[in-house]
């Protein structure tokens, strides 16, 4: 892989270009950036989302991953740099437009709507329908059907599809979210932190699900705070620190060690082990050296990126 390379705002090397995958990039970011009014909340973000590979954006609260998202999505509009979609430049106005391209968003709040059923959920909005205008009607049994042949198609087995999805598990309605976005055609899925609010199981089963869709071809675009979770599906990784790239690197070129300290703020961390070796009773032994964080990241071998 060749690739220019730049000093991040904590030392880290950023690396321009993603790794090399089977088809091109389908969205991709260069420079992209947002601001309001006088507040820049987005800045030089380089992102590009491949068929078949998951994308991870790591940072903290504040670290600009909404916004991204929102760009991508079609909610908000970029102000600075370029947003392609298949190579050609684009500025979405609605969420619509972004849907129209295939570009499929699936938020921590999922929604949906708890007292309904399962496949009515699945179909919110987009409904089967059948019979002749003015009295057409909807077409439940084709929407079951069709529920729980996507739902099984993606590795999901509901027992009763009539059962409320509020009843289901967190990890069961991300995961019902999943499959419906993957069935109305989405080439790139969106996923906003679909592990924050889950035990250790239910994102298990969440992470496997993302897998699945990198397994049928979808771009991901994992959005989490959890480096663990990331590492766990993750291709390549990008983390957003103060609205600014702090790293971006395939998964050959960064270890979940490194990962994490830069997600954990590594200047940040070191500071703030000197201040606590001044204070006795805390032991600050396995924080990392101020040194180890700073280092930049090694480049992967010619052809394994």
């Amino acid at each position: 892989m060749t690739s220019t390379n730049e000093t991040g705002t904590h030392g880290a090397i950023v690396t321009d270009d993603a790794p090399e995958s089977t088809g091109g990039a389908i969205v991709e970011l260069r420079g992209a950036g947002k601001s309001y009014g006088n507040i820049r909340a987005l800045h030089g973000v380089d992102l590009k989302v491949h068929p078949g590979r998951v994308s991870c954006v790591l940072g903290d609260n504040g670290a600009g991953k909404s916004t991204l998202i929102k760009i991508i999505s079609g909610l908000h509009q970029h102000t600075e740099g370029d947003f392609l979609v298949d190579g050609d430049p684009v500025r979405f106005s609605t969420p619509r437009e972004a849907l129209d391209k295939g570009i499929a968003t699936v938020y921590q709040d999922l929604a949906v709507v708890p007292l309904m059923p399962v496949w009515r959920n699945f179909f919110l909005g987009s409904e089967m329908t059948k019979g002749p205008w003015p009295v057409r009607r909807l077409d439940i049994e084709a929407m079951k059907k069709t529920a729980d042949t996507e739902l099984r198609n993606m590795g999901i087995v509901l027992d009763d599809l009539e059962q409320p999805i509020g009843t289901l598990s967190g990890g069961q309605r991300q995961c019902v979210a999943i499959a419906r976005a993957v069935y109305f055609g989405a080439r790139v899925l969106i996923l906003d932190e679909p592990t924050a609010a889950l035990g250790v199981k239910q994102s298990g089963v969440v992470l496997k699900y993302i897998a699945a869709a990198r397994e049928k071809g979808l771009g991901v675009i994992f959005i989490t705070h959890n480096p663990h979770h990331a590492y766990m599906v993750g291709d390549h990784f990008s983390v957003l620190r103060l609205g600014t790239m702090e790293l971006s690197a395939s998964r050959a070129e960064v270890s979940l060690e490194e990962l994490t300290n830069h997600m954990a703020g590594g200047a940040e961390l070191a500071a703030l082990k000197h201040e606590l070796s001044q204070v006795s009773g805390v032991d600050v032994e396995e924080l990392p050296e101020e040194k180890d964080l700073t280092a930049p990241v090694a480049s992967a071998p010619e052809g394994k990126a």
